[in-house]
C-alpha cells in the first residue's frame, strides 16, 4: 500500500463491488482494477478482501456468476449483479449519502478542528 492509499472502512467493501458491477460483468481481477483506478489509487483491494466479498455477495443473493474468456484470452470468473443485488445497492447508496452528509456537519460545526 502506498502512503497515499486509504483504509476501507468496515462495510465499503461490499458497495464499492456492487457499484462496480453494475457497470457491467466483471471478474474479480476487473473489480479491483476498476476501484483502484476510479479512486486515482485511493484504495487498492487485495484479494484476500475481494474474493470473500464476492462469494459472500453471491452466497446472499445480490451476485451471480458465469465462467468466461478474459480480454488476454484467460478463463475467469464473471460477476454481475442480480435483481436483489440492484436493490441492496441502492440501500448501501443511501446509507453512504446519510452518512457522509452527517459527518460534513458534524466536520464543518463551529468548534469542531
Amino acid at each position: 500500500m502506498t502512503d497515499s492509499s486509504l483504509d476501507l472502512i468496515k462495510g465499503t467493501l461490499d458497495v464499492l463491488i456492487l457499484k462496480t458491477l453494475s457497470h457491467g460483468p466483471r471478474h474479480g481481477y476487473g473489480v479491483s482494477r476498476w476501484i483502484r483506478e476510479t479512486t486515482d489509487e485511493a484504495f487498492q483491494v487485495d484479494e484476500g478482501a475481494l474474493y470473500p466479498a464476492l462469494r459472500r455477495l453471491q452466497k446472499r443473493g445480490y451476485l451471480d456468476a458465469e465462467w468466461g474468456t478474459t480480454e488476454t484470452g484467460r478463463e475467469a470468473k464473471f460477476y454481475h449483479l442480480t435483481a436483489e443485488g440492484e436493490a441492496e445497492l441502492e440501500r448501501g447508496l443511501s446509507h453512504w449519502h446519510r452518512y457522509v452528509q452527517a459527518m460534513g456537519r458534524v466536520l464543518g460545526a463551529p468548534g469542531a478542528t
